[in-house]
């Protein structure tokens, strides 16, 4: 049908000159954002690309789930700027119509949000988590690049070396910064290499000096050394159970019901519900008037956007929080947003004037 297909190639011509957009914009944010926790030392600079891969999967679907809204409210309201609509309606084609053009353009949208949210969210929350803890329990001298002053993984030393060469536990020239409660010690090397006993591990420094200094009295001492071993902290690679629920599988989160997992499943088919609700409220929030060419429509439909999304997200805090079970959160929010969102298309469908002088003929489905 002409209706039918017009409407569909208008919405995925919209759909992907606004995906793309969206996608630019973030990108470039969460480019940023991981760039500075590397020079931070939180990630691994190598790690950089990987962890923005992840960090980008985990939130296209809320990238989708914009783009197809935004590509609703910017379709039809051009329509009705133009007066497509008048023509439409006049032909007998009511609002609520267009819900089947909409659902058969949107219907991949909503697949491909489905297995990102139950399945792709967790598996790139857990290697993220992991590439993250690998970086962080190595040794304070081995997170060291040679002639780059870094924080070790506590924040209470600062180190600076220079390497032997390409390995990576010798070092020569070792300058080493600690802060204490009673004041602040400064140690300097002339080479240090680490050495495992048990399960510790030992920063072993040679010929070299300890400068202390204590903020109580303003005292200094200083004492030098032929051979001085300093225990490195090191955190464990974080367990399996011990992963928060965001990393966890779907699957999981419904054989172990407890709140934080309870909510963390509210967030997530929240969303994909989310998704769904959003395709018909951009139907109605689309109407504008020809008269007045803006994009208020626009900017209504995107804090209707905001609002909802952050409605998601105390959904999920009333659920892991036990205020509320997981069942009544989801359909008070979504089943609120679904209703809404059929008055909505009711109102525009049924209201006396679409066009200042055109009546509108009765809907046909």
């Amino acid at each position: 049908m002409l209706f039918d297909s017009t409407v569909r190639r208008e919405l995925a011509r919209s759909f992907g000159a606004t995906l793309v957009v969206i996608l630019t914009i973030v990108l470039t944010m969460f480019l940023l954002r991981t760039v500075g926790l590397a020079a931070k030392g939180t990630v691994s600079p190598q790690d950089v690309v990987l962890v923005l891969g992840y960090t980008a999967l985990g939130h296209l679907p809320t990238m989708l789930s914009l783009s197809m809204f935004v590509a609703i409210v910017v379709t039809l309201g051009r329509m009705y700027r133009d007066s497509e609509m008048v023509i439409w309606f006049s032909g007998g084609i009511g609002l609520a119509r267009f819900v089947k053009p909409v659902l058969h353009t949107a219907w991949p949208v909503l697949l491909l949000t489905a297995v990102l949210l139950l399945i792709v969210w967790p598996w790139g929350n857990r290697n993220s988590y992991d590439l993250r803890d690998r970086y962080a329990q190595r040794s304070d001298l081995s997170r060291v690049a040679p002639g780059v002053f870094q924080s070790s993984s506590d924040g209470k030393r600062v180190f600076f070396v220079e390497r032997e060469g390409a390995d990576t536990i010798n070092a020569r020239n070792v300058f080493v910064l600690t802060q204490q409660e009673q004041g602040e010690s400064v140690t300097s090397a002339s080479s240090g290499r680490l050495e495992a006993v048990g399960n510790e591990r030992w920063l072993v420094l040679e010929r070299g000096q300890r400068n202390d200094f204590d903020d109580k009295t303003g005292d200094r001492t200083l004492a030098s050394f032929d051979s001085y071993r300093v225990l490195v902290q090191e955190k464990a690679l974080r367990e399996a159970e011990a992963r928060p629920p965001r990393a966890l599988p779907t699957l999981q989160l419904l054989r172990e019901p407890t709140p934080r997992n309870q909510g963390e499943l509210a967030w997530r088919l929240g969303m994909l519900l989310a998704t769904a609700n959003l395709l018909l409220l951009g139907l109605g929030l689309a109407a504008t008037n020809p008269r007045r060419p803006s994009n208020w429509n626009l900017l209504f439909a995107l804090l209707a956007f905001v609002v909802y999304f952050n409605l998601v997200n105390l959904t999920q805090a009333w659920v892991a929080s036990e205020r509320a079970g997981l069942g009544l959160a989801l359909a008070g929010v979504h089943g609120g947003a679904f209703v809404l969102a059929l008055a909505l298309l009711w109102w525009r469908d049924h209201a006396a004037v679409v066009h200042p002088g055109v009546r509108r003929r009765p809907a046909v489905a």
